[in-house]
């Protein structure tokens, strides 16, 4: 890996452990019925409903959990209504964090997302506080051994991406979130199966961690991504490749 130590390429790392847990399946029921109750549970008339679909068809989910999933969301069948709820913050050495989550219970979410900024050397801020510090991007990860530079590049670049970016294992392909659906279509449409496709937060810039701050950002992230309510979480820390493998050993 080549560049920075990102967290959306450290997590990557981490996703074989994260589907052990089984947190993975219930995410991805949740933004299901989020999906649908907000475009209707149609995956041909819902982009948002047809990327999670995929995702989940992806990590083996039954079809039955699927469909019910969505027909909660559509009033088809009674369930738990969730809200999406951002919320922003800083962890060790000044990183600063943004978690996503879908939540049924708001004041029990945030107390929880704010103990554990605390836990690890972090504190809960202000909305748009750091969200000025990312760009919201359409944002997929292709594997080089799957397509070459040129053919993912022309495809992507045709379909409406913005960029195409060497993370030394992988391509990173990045567009506006109006074009992630349309790009991920066209990457597919090659018979590449992506290694990640999300609609991200990116920083502009990084904050370097090293040593005990690196350690302790990555046990952050961690304990803020096996939160039940979180669904994504980001970071503007820069982390050296030694410290990775130090938390993964």
């Amino acid at each position: 890996m080549s560049g920075h130590s990102k967290w959306h390429t450290i997590k990557h790392k981490k996703g074989a452990a994260d589907a052990k847990r089984g947190k993975i399946f219930t995410r991805i029921i949740k933004e299901l019925t989020v999906a649908a109750r907000g475009g209707g549970g149609d995956p041909d008339m819902n982009p948002r409903l047809r990327t999670i679909v995929a995702e989940a068809k992806s990590v083996n989910m039954p079809a039955d959990n699927i469909k019910r999933a969505i027909q909660r969301g559509t009033g088809e069948l009674p369930g738990v209504s969730y809200d999406e709820i951002t919320y922003e913050g800083y962890g060790p050495g000044g990183a600063a964090v943004i978690v996503e989550t879908l939540t049924d219970n708001k004041n029990r979410t945030v107390g929880e997302i704010r103990h554990t900024l605390a836990k690890f050397g972090g504190n809960l801020a202000a909305e748009n506080s750091v969200a000025w510090m990312f760009d919201k991007k359409g944002y997929i990860v292709v594997d080089k051994a799957k397509a070459s530079e040129d053919t993912l590049m022309a495809a992507a670049i045709d379909a409406g991406a913005d960029d195409m970016r060497d993370d030394g294992e992988a391509w990173e392909v990045v567009s506006a979130p109006e074009a992630f659906q349309k790009v991920l279509e066209a990457i597919k449409a090659l018979g590449v199966e992506p290694d990640a496709a999300e609609i991200a937060f990116l920083p502009q810039n990084y904050v370097k961690l090293e040593g005990k701050p690196a350690q302790q950002m990555i046990r952050l992230m961690e304990a803020l991504e096996e939160n039940e309510d979180s669904k994504k979480v980001w970071s503007n820390a820069d982390i050296e490749e030694k410290e990775i493998e130090a938390s993964l050993a």
